[in-house]
């Protein structure tokens, strides 16, 4: 048996013309099923090829090998013989002819299905890596919630120090960290700690900020998770993974559980499971129900949920014993605002003296996020202008960019475009000041801004209810940029398309949801649990739609024949102030205090300064409607 290297390839021709002939080769092995041929050399003649080969290594042989030509017509036998007859009989070579089992056939056989599980696991692990977590194929069902401790020092620490305003909802979840922190207080006097924490605001406004606040305060493992993590393309791994999460959290008690956008997986079943909702989905929801509060007890492991759609929630996730706390986390007011701005701003370089109250004015309806982005956006601001600190003027064009969108000052209009588009901005400004109930104005402009052509900035006020005064008031000043153009062109223009859309929308709202019509009084066909949408029809007549669609065309009437009205008695102010928009493009409230008179009525407008005393109050006619 060789017991060497490998053998050397060697030419059939010098076998033939050298090495048989000079008595080198002891033997010749013919591999019938390979087409080769294996050469085993004399020991005593091994030092004549120590260049060609290892005489040490490859003492045993074979030494050389060469290619064999078909055996049928190769006359091999002849060829070699031939090549010995001047040798002795002793000397002649020997020839055995050898089959070998070949492993190759084997492997080819089962090289495609190889490929194929290669294949598959190599998919399984990309899959399983693009939804946060590795482990392949295999761990598929395991849970990809991150765990945060006191031990992890991964992410940066974020406390309530850095949560500002939400001052109830801040109460409500330190009592639970300290729970956590101190239970025997608590268990003293037989209270039980809450199962189910749910946080529910609109986007933006600190839900996943709090807690992660609660994470860093409490000093308990904390378990984060998205509700998107739990949905899979197979079945049953959500379920799996729910089971998963929960028997890491039993062994790490106490400790929190959060899950992020939980209306990817707690939306409400459906009554149709087969038709209107995912059955996958639905078994993971009935999982997490039956963790929270089955058999089984969790003690020790707290859930806390964030969520911006909890109308559409199941039942049964709500009820008490699972969710028992629900924190709503609101918009911001002033005084919440002036917080969050404080916070966003400790990193920033202000110019001295800055007043930080005037921008908590400017920011109505402004949610924490929108702040950390006005924040964000001036300093960006203020580096492109080389300045070495952020001023006023820098929060403001940051607000205007963030609301409205880029300026274009290069986008080409006409001089007749220009003026239209002047006396639909200057209308809207008009009927909003004089009109009690509307926003109040604050900018104009004439430049275009991300879609639009022009634009104008309202400061409005932050109530709890409306009025329908308000809306009517509201409605008109909307409508007051077509009006503006019918009066004075005599004809109208596309321009007026988010106006119309948006003063449709409310107008269906006072009819449909709020029952602020003659008609349809003291009717609402708001579902406040989400669940029209399962439905095809509606919960109202075709007749009561056809009344529906009456009462908000007399409503937008009534709205359009005051702008009408109000802009036909200041004609000549809408034209100054046309004009003067044509000539400086942007103009402000002190413009139109200016050419109108001081302005009433409005809370915002006193806190930033602007005393009134000068509005039209309209009793909005019944128009009507052909």
């Amino acid at each position: 048996m060789y017991g060497g290297g490998d053998p050397k390839e060697v030419q059939w021709s010098k076998v033939l013309s050298q090495m048989l002939p000079d008595g080198d080769i002891e033997k010749i092995d013919i591999i019938t099923n390979q087409d080769r041929a294996e050469v085993y050399v004399k020991k005593e003649r091994l030092p004549k090829y120590e260049k060609e080969i290892n005489t040490r290594s490859d003492y045993g042989g074979p030494q050389f090998y060469f290619i064999t030509p078909p055996l049928k017509d190769s006359g091999i036998e002849d060829k070699i013989a031939q090549a010995q007859t001047n040798l002795p009989d002793n000397e002649k070579t020997s020839i055995n002819y050898v089959k070998r089992k070949s492993y190759w056939g084997i492997l080819e056989f089962m090289l495609f299905p190889l490929i194929l599980i290669l294949f598959w696991i190599f998919m399984f692990r990309g899959i399983n890596r693009g939804q946060g977590g590795g482990g392949g194929i295999f761990n598929v069902g395991k849970s990809k919630a991150q765990l945060f401790d006191k031990d992890n020092k991964d992410s940066k620490k974020v406390t309530f120090n850095d949560v500002a305003g939400l001052e109830e909802a801040k109460v409500e979840i330190m009592e639970i960290v300290d729970f956590l922190k101190n239970p025997k207080k608590y268990t003293d006097l037989g209270g039980k700690i809450p199962k189910g924490v749910l946080l529910v605001g609109p986007p933006g406004t600190g839900k996943t900020l709090l807690a992660k606040a609660v994470a860093g305060e409490a000093n308990v493992p904390f378990f984060s998770m998205s509700g998107s993590d739990f949905v899979e393309m197979f079945v049953g791994v959500g379920a799996s993974r729910v089971r998963d999460l929960f028997r890491q959290a039993k062994e790490k008690a106490p400790c929190i559980v959060f899950i992020d956008e939980i209306d990817a997986v707690g939306r409400a079943r459906g009554k149709n499971a087969g038709f209107s909702s995912n059955d996958e989905r639905e078994n993971t929801l009935n999982q997490l129900l039956t963790e929270m509060d089955g058999f089984g007890t969790n003690s020790g492991v707290l859930l806390l949920a964030a969520t911006n759609r909890a109308d559409i929630l199941d039942k049964a996730l709500m009820r008490a014993g699972r969710f028992d706390r629900q924190i709503y986390v609101d918009l911001p007011e002033y005084k919440e605002r002036l917080d969050i701005f404080k916070v966003h701003l400790r990193g920033l370089k202000l110019v001295q003296g800055f007043d930080i109250d005037f921008l908590a004015k400017q920011t109505p309806g402004f949610s924490g996020a929108d702040i950390a982005n006005v924040c964000n956006e001036a300093a960006l601001i203020a580096a492109r202008k080389n300045k070495d600190s952020i001023d006023k003027q820098d929060f403001l064009d940051a607000i205007d960019r963030i609301i409205a969108g880029l300026e274009k000052k290069n986008k080409i209009i006409t001089k007749d475009e220009k003026r239209t588009i002047a006396y639909h901005e200057a209308g809207h400004a008009t009927v909003s000041w004089l009109l009690e109930h509307a926003n109040p104005l604050l900018k104009v402009t004439i430049i275009p801004r991300g879609r639009s052509l022009g634009a104008a900035w309202y400061l409005p006020d932050e109530r709890q209810i409306t009025t329908v005064e308000q809306m009517m008031d509201e409605m008109a000043a909307t409508l007051g940029g077509r009006a503006s153009e019918e009066l004075t062109f005599n004809k109208i223009s596309t321009g007026a398309l988010s106006d119309l859309e948006k003063v449709t929308k409310q107008a269906y709202a006072m009819v449909a949801y709020y029952g602020m019509s003659d008609k349809l009084a003291n009717l609402s066909y708001y579902d406040s649990t989400g669940q029209s949408e399962y439905s095809f029809g509606k919960p109202y007549s075709e007749k009561t739609a056809e009344m529906m669609d009456e009462e908000v065309k007399a409503i937008i009437e009534k709205a359009y024949i005051v702008a009408k009205q109000i802009l036909t008695e200041h004609k000549d102010g809408l034209s100054q102030l046309a004009e003067l928009l044509l000539e400086r493009e942007v103009i402000f409230s002190e413009d139109l205090e200016h050419i109108f008179g001081k302005r009433k009525g409005s809370r915002r407008l006193e806190e930033l300064g602007f005393v009134s005393d000068n509005s039209t109050v309209i009793n909005y006619p019944n128009p009507t409607i052909e």
